[in-house]
Order: structure tokens, then sequence, then C-alpha cells
């Protein structure tokens, strides 16, 4: 297997950024539940809309770095944004702190990643190859990340804010490995684009509009680290926790990747839809400890399935010249519905009971699956 130089650089790019963001990432709702006393309504309020923010700029940025024909600008100013913005929750001392860094951190995520998506498309002839191993060495930072994350944890009292401040050291050596990126030369740019779907399918906007409507059960990872807490798992254990997911996750995307490039992509993210709709029912309901390790893996099954072959498709179903925007449109959608999503769930989590909150995000998957298998049609 060849890869371009460009996917391979964006894969280390995201495998130093990972690890510096999933150092915060276990951790960082655990700091606003039990250091900052945030409640669930406020913890999903605050990934649900920070989120949803970096959506809203995916589309434009995408739509953008198609009009100028460059993506390498968009990302190293996103990722740069990101960076500057991670020390400084060691800061933090009233949740508004945190809402305000997160929403900062999260410009940055919706300047880079849709040009950074159309370079690794640009770049890649099989692309859910390409995607899949983006996706595995994101992960396998994360794994390194979350590593981190559980020594500190365990050696210092309280080492959140000693966390957050060592956590800018690998985000800058992904910042600096962005200039070794080389643009790839275009046969036409377009430089003049509008937000407009009549260039794309009729298959591209129904995907889109079933991915969307599974996004509304997505809901932020937050809520997992929270309910294995519930369970009894202990605070220290819980980055370890996190790590079998991430662990699971790095294993499988890039062979499920290259399996999508084979049989297709839909009906990889059918499946994948099906294992997130089974790991929710099962958190509902799950009573012993043990079983949640379980369930966290599967959790990084659906995630391998679905995260990178879902941009792929995107990619697969848009015209040819607009992959920046096609890439822009997804990312957008679907991350805004992440923000009701986070919200619904905090609010049946706190107002009616925790497991209606994993039951309604459980029914949802299967809804989608269902849409996806039925009303896609492939020649």
């Amino acid at each position: 297997m060849k890869l371009h130089k460009n996917v391979v650089i964006t894969g280390i790019v995201s495998f130093f950024t990972d690890t510096s963001s999933e150092m915060i990432r276990p951790i960082l709702p655990l700091f606003l539940s039990i250091v900052l006393g945030a409640n669930t309504i406020i913890v999903g309020l605050i990934f649900g809309l920070s989120d949803a923010i970096a959506a809203v700029l995916k589309v434009f940025s995408g739509m953008w770095s198609d009009k100028t024909g460059k993506r390498k600008p968009f990302m190293l100013f996103g990722y740069s944004l990101s960076t500057l913005t991670k020390p400084l929750l060691a800061l933090s001392i009233v949740w508004p702190h945190v809402l305000i860094l997160r929403f900062l951190d999260r410009i940055g995520k919706g300047i880079r990643d849709s040009p950074r998506d159309a370079l690794i498309a640009e770049s890649a002839k099989l692309r859910g190859t390409a995607f899949g191993f983006h996706r595995m060495m994101d992960t396998l930072g994360a794994v390194v990340g979350t590593l981190i994350a559980s020594y500190l944890l365990f050696k210092l009292a309280d080492g959140y804010r000693t966390i957050f401040l060592l956590s800018f050291v690998p985000a800058a050596f992904a910042v600096l490995m962005i200039l070794f990126i080389k643009e790839v030369k275009k046969k036409r740019v377009i430089r003049k684009i509008k937000f407009s779907l009549k260039a794309f399918s009729s298959n591209y906007k129904k995907f889109i509009f079933i991915a969307t409507f599974f996004h509304l059960a997505l809901f932020s990872y937050a809520f997992f680290i929270l309910r294995a807490q519930n369970l009894g798992i202990a605070v220290a254990l819980l980055p370890i926790v996190y790590l079998l997911y991430n662990v699971v996750y790095a294993a499988l995307a890039l062979p499920i990747g290259e399996i999508s490039d084979k049989i297709g992509k839909k009906p990889v993210l059918i499946v994948g839809f099906l294992i997130f709709a089974l790991t929710c029912f099962g958190f509902a309901y799950v009573t012993a400890s043990l079983l949640v390790w379980i369930l966290f893996a599967l959790y990084g099954v659906h995630m391998a399935f679905v995260r990178s072959i879902g941009r792929a498709y995107a990619v697969d179903l848009g015209p040819a010249n607009r992959k920046g925007t096609a890439i822009g449109i997804y990312h957008t959608l679907t991350g805004l519905a992440v923000f009701p999503a986070s919200l619904i769930v905090g609010t049946l989590w706190n107002n009616v009971s925790i497991e209606a909150a994993f039951v309604y995000a459980g029914i949802v998957s299967l809804i989608a699956a269902f849409a996806l298998g039925i009303f896609i049609k492939e020649k």
C-alpha cells in the first residue's frame, strides 16, 4: 500500500494534534463536573454548542478553499488557533471559561477540517484507504494522549491543569509539520462558487439528510465518560476505559477503509449505524462495571465504521470539482446536529433518566440505518 506524501503528512499532523487533544478530552468532562461543578445540561451545552460553531464554519472553509484552490493556509491557521487555546484551560476557574476556550478551539477545527479532507481526497486514488489511514493515525495519537493523561492523573493529586499545560507541546509540533505539505495542482479552479445544491446529485442530498438525522443521536463522548463514572469506574481508570475505545478505533480504521473501497461505503455505514444503536442500548441497561469496558470497545468499532467512511462517501457522491464544498456541507450539517443531540441527551439524563437518554439515541440510529438502506440507490 503506497500513500501520497500529503496523506502521510496529514496523518502525522493528526497524530500529534490528537495526542494533544486526547490528553484533554477524557478528563475535561470530569474537570467540568468534579472541579467546576457543572451538571449534565451544562456539559451538553458546552460540548454541543462548541461543536456546532465548528460545524458552521466547515462548509464556508470548504467553499473558500475550493474558490482559492488552496488547502494549506486554512490548515495552518486552524491548527494554530486550536493549539494556542489548549494550555489556557489551566487558567479556568468557572465553566464559562471552558465554554469560551472550547469555542475558540472548535473555530480552529471548523477552519481546518474541510480543506484538510479535500487535500486528502485530491491526493489519494483510494479514498476509503486514505481516510482510513488518516483516522488510524488520528486515533493512534488519541491512544498516546490518553495514556499520558491517565499516567499524570494517577501520579498527580490534581493533575488536570498540568495536563492542560503539557498538551501544548505535541500540538505545536503538529503545526510545524503542516509546513511540509504541498498543494495539489488542479486542472481547473472554480473562482466563483455559490452555496447551492443544484450541482449535487439526488443521492448526495439524501445521504446528507440521513447522515444529519443519524448525528441527532451522536451525542458528545462526554456522556459515555460520565456514564462509566456513574457505573462505578474509578476516576483514575476512566482515561484507560477511554483508551480502549481509541485502541479499537485505531486498529480498525484502516482495514475498514480498505473494505469500503472493495464492497462499497453504503453497507459499511449501515453496519456502523447499527453498531452504535447496540452500543447505546447497552449503555442504557448495563449494570455491571465490567461490561462498560466491552461497550467502550464497541463504541470504538462504531467510530471506525462511521467517522472516516462518512466523509469518503460524501466526496464520492459529490461533484468532482467541489470536494471541499461537498465535505464542508457534510461536516456542517452533521456537526450542527450534534448540538441538539448533546442537549437532548443531557436534558433526558438530568430530567427523565439515564436510560431514556441512551434509548433515544439507539432508536434514532436504527431509523437512520433503515433509511440509508432504503433510500440511497446505487448503480
